[in-house]
């Protein structure tokens, strides 16, 4: 750490690998032509290195331009996380895992009310579909779909959906709304890769009692935003959990097709480390995510 200097001295130095000269680094700085020079020979002498080509216009050695990027990149991390902090004033932050598809489709709509109700908190929501271990600490909290079995955490479960196809109005116009399941055989049908997690045609088929032939796919489809964007513009019929198309259905983009009992075999769960599930902001934050479940559980089943 000997080798540190002062800020103001590193100040000038990255303001200098941006210009072709002194004087414009010292005119950004506010200072004098002759105290960004001095600073900077401070610098070359101190670390015993030759950082600039000296001429009509400054030029960085092969030192300088090693040194320049690593400058740089301390300032803007030093500014983003003054400016976090000065944000997070009285308020406390909580990192939130969770999937992509689930955040943009049930979590990001409600987080307002989050903020009318617990200003404190600041939410920052990390997506991902891979399992989080949080003892690299990559977040705080998760909510994630499975079938509740996480050994030796505090999980607890928020709300189950329904599984059920969905068309665009478009699409409807075009082939028809199917009167039965059986005619959905002859409509186009999207699927999306993945295991467990993505509903089933096969599943859904066995449940109103019929065979379901392999698809002759042409796309296949990598999430579920991309699957809901596909049935939005009428390539074809999705099957969706219902938590994924409320906004689609309730605003008439989409139609639910057959009135089905399909439950899904997996449902939503609040998962954190054991023993901070008491802490007041995590408190607060899952009691509001149970109040908004509860909301919506009725109209799920």
């Amino acid at each position: 750490m000997r080798d540190l200097p002062p800020t103001a001295t590193l100040r000038a130095f990255e303001a200098a690998t941006r210009h072709a000269t002194f004087t414009a680094a010292a005119d950004e700085l506010h200072v004098t032509q002759s105290a960004v020079s001095h600073q900077l020979k401070h610098l070359e002498a101190l670390w015993g290195l030759h950082l600039f080509e000296r001429g009509k216009s400054l030029s960085l050695t092969a030192a300088g331009a090693t040194l320049a990027p690593i400058v740089r990149e301390f300032f803007m991390s030093l500014e983003a996380s003054l400016a976090d902090l000065r944000e997070q004033k009285g308020r406390v932050r909580l990192e939130v895992s969770t999937t992509y598809s689930f955040a943009l489709k049930w979590l990001l709509p409600r987080l307002p009310n989050l903020s009318r109700q617990h200003p404190e908190l600041l939410v920052s929501l990390d997506t991902t579909d891979k399992i989080i271990h949080f003892s690299n600490a990559q977040a705080d909290v998760a909510i994630r779909l499975g079938k509740g079995s996480y050994p030796g955490l505090f999980s607890q479960y928020l709300f189950g959906e329904q599984v059920f196809p969905v068309a665009s109005p478009d699409l409807l116009q075009r082939f028809g709304t199917p009167r039965s399941p059986a005619e959905l055989l002859h409509y186009p049908l999207l699927t999306r890769d993945g295991a467990e997690l993505v509903p089933k045609w096969e599943a859904w088929f066995e449940k109103v009692g019929l065979e379901f032939l392999p698809l002759k796919e042409s796309v296949r489809f990598g999430d579920t935003n991309m699957t809901v964007e596909a049935a939005l513009l009428g390539q074809g019929v999705a099957l969706v959990r219902s938590g994924h198309v409320e906004t689609e259905i309730s605003d008439g983009r989409l139609v639910r097709l057959f009135d089905v009992p399909f439950p899904s075999p997996l449902a939503y769960y609040f998962v954190c480390p054991k023993g901070i599930e008491s802490q007041p902001h995590i408190v607060s934050f899952r009691q509001w995510l149970m109040s908004e479940a509860l909301k919506v559980q009725r109209s799920y089943e």
